[in-house]
């Protein structure tokens, strides 16, 4: 074990000094930012890629720009995982990026699990040093063939189950705004990046992992449906997990941004590099139909019935309601099946083998996330101890919402998880007739309850995602024929589009806590998310809304997005400037 405990300590120390070096190395990126530099990053993403057709040696000055503000951000941040800026110069100069693609030149981070030729994914575990990937996975592919230049991969919590994003290997990554808290997780330091100026990102999200960061960093992300965007060609903590499926997506400094690389990608034919992906193009028609519709029917889903949402994020969510109302369109109160029931299925689900199999990549002494150490510790406790605790929370401390969570709180029987199964599909059915009840075309809703948490506050808030992790729970694992143009929607088939978008910054004086506020009124569940809620040390931290829409509608909720930013006019949410 002291060996074991000695190598990770090496291995942590490799990569550091590995990524060290590679920063260095690159003279030329520590250059302060010319007047071109802040043009590009101000430009749209038509113009630099019409550029880059034009004249394909302004793919090398992209890279200049990107990479500068890559190393800016991470020196701010620590976001960045693996530099892989001296290979994509290579990559530009020897033709390995199609420079005529629709994309041509763009650089694009990635999650740090994604897999890249040449490098490790480590997924914040030193289990995985040293086993640099022989090919590249088919995002990296996808992303070559487009004409974009993968260059950077950033920052994750180790176990993927968090929405804080630090390891032992690579560190603490920081928010952008408030180095004392969190970017988010489990795409955590994408989040910093493109709040700092980064452009295009490609993060996984199963429970909120490329939202919780938009929302917590102030930038944009989507959480495809299922079978939309590639998920092949990637390393996980937690492989094999189906119960709640995990999806890969995009995110993106601006709407447009996002909405762009969306099309592109998904007008590329995504299942020609993914086998699971729907052969299914790019919609324009939709586009053109919702960015027409001149009355939208907006059902606002106000709280989770778990953790009411924060004053920041009720005001966020106020101000887009308001704005939309101005704008003509009618706002739907909805009554969703329940949100409590929905976090337990998809907590048992997510985690039904007691987090046996991720413990199993950790080295002796490995760093975990405190959330997830919560999580597995209590799933290992003898079960007449957990009843006992059990019983104690439910009839003494009267707080049955807390004691539900804990009640079953450890690895399934295969029997126990069938029975999962039976009652998540019985869920979203339930979530398939109020939307046919009420012919919404779409939903807005907090993210989460609070703002960004401070760093360890997922110890305490590590329930604290039912915001997010519902619209998870509903995305079944379906597959669709090779000749099917279409897929085929059902009802038990409810896999939902969702985004988030930010809106506005906390404000020490409009957010905070009224007088008659107290904790002893809430849940165990809401006090560890309220525990950390403090307007006045969170003020100017980033506060966002989703946006949901139904299964396979990227293109619906992305137009959706615009419409929701047209009706806020003047009070859009103001990006960071490049420092």
């Amino acid at each position: 074990m002291l060996l074991d405990y000695l190598q990770h300590r090496r291995d942590c120390r490799f990569k550091q000094d590995e990524r060290l070096r590679r920063i260095r190395a690159l003279k030329a990126y520590h250059a302060p930012f010319s007047v071109l530099d802040r043009q590009t990053v101000n430009s749209s993403i038509e113009d630099l890629v019409d550029q880059v057709h034009r004249n394909p040696s302004r793919a090398s000055d992209l890279l200049l720009t990107y990479g500068k503000v890559a190393l800016k951000a991470h020196e701010k941040t620590n976001c960045v995982t693996e530099v892989l800026i001296q290979d994509a110069e290579k990559w530009i100069r020897d033709g390995s990026v199609n420079l005529e693609g629709p994309l041509a030149g763009i650089p694009v981070s990635v999650k740090d699990t994604i897999d890249v030729k040449g490098y490790d994914s480590t997924v914040g575990m030193t289990c995985n040093v040293h086993k640099p990937k022989t090919t590249d996975g088919a995002t990296a592919r996808l992303l070559k063939d487009l004409g974009a230049v993968p260059y950077v991969k950033t920052n994750v919590p180790i176990t993927l189950l968090s929405f804080e994003s630090a390891n032992d290997v690579w560190g603490r990554s920081t928010n952008p705004y408030d180095d004392k808290y969190t970017p988010g997780g489990s795409t955590g330091g994408e989040g910093a990046l493109l709040a700092l100026g980064g452009r295009i990102g490609i993060g996984s999200d199963v429970a909120g992992s490329v939202r919780c960061p938009a929302h917590f960093s102030g930038i944009y992300s989507l959480k495809c449906s299922t079978g939309r965007w590639p998920k092949l060609g990637m390393s996980t903590s937690m492989p094999g997990q189906d119960g709640v499926p995990a999806v890969y997506s995009p995110m993106a400094r601006t709407l447009n941004d996002l909405r762009y690389f969306t099309r592109a990608v998904i007008q590329r034919g995504t299942w020609r590099y993914d086998h699971s992906c729907h052969p299914m193009p790019w919609r324009e028609d939709v586009v053109q139909e919702y960015r027409e519709k001149k009355t939208l029917r907006v059902g606002v889903y106000r709280t989770d019935g778990v953790i009411d949402p924060s004053p920041a994020c009720r005001r966020a969510l106020d101000m887009t309601e308001a704005a939309l109302r101005r704008a003509g369109h009618q706002i739907v109160e909805i009554d969703p099946p329940s949100g409590y029931e929905g976090l337990q299925l998809a907590s048992r689900l997510l985690c039904a083998d007691g987090l046996e199999t991720v413990q199993a990549f950790f080295r002796t002494g490995e760093w975990n996330d405190r959330g997830a150490a919560q999580m597995r510790f209590y799933a290992r406790l003898p079960r007449v101890v957990k009843y006992v605790h059990y019983l104690w929370v439910r009839y003494v401390r009267r707080d049955p919402l807390w004691a539900g969570l804990l009640r079953h709180w450890h690895p399934t029987t295969t029997h126990e998880y069938w029975g999962l199964i039976a009652r998540r599909e019985a869920y979203k059915r339930g979530w398939f007739d109020m939307w046919e009840e009420t012919k919404l075309d779409f939903i807005i809703a907090p993210p989460n309850a609070t703002p960004a948490v401070p760093h360890q506050g997922m110890h305490d808030a590590v329930s604290s995602c039912a915001y997010t992790f519902l619209f998870n729970l509903v995305s079944p694992a379906i597959r669709s024929s090779p000749r099917e143009a279409r897929p085929t929607l059902t009802r038990d088939q409810i896999d939902y589009t969702a985004a988030v978008m930010p809106v506005t910054h906390v404000d020490r004086v409009k957010d905070r806590l009224p007088a008659d506020f107290s904790m002893r009124k809430l849940n165990g569940i809401a006090q560890g998310a309220y525990k950390h809620y403090d307007a006045d040390a969170m003020h100017g931290l980033p506060v966002g809304i989703q946006v949901i829409g139904r299964r396979l509608e990227e293109e619906k909720v992305l137009t959706l997005m615009a419409r929701v930013e047209e009706a806020l006019g003047d009070d859009k949410f103001q990006l960071l400037d490049l420092d």
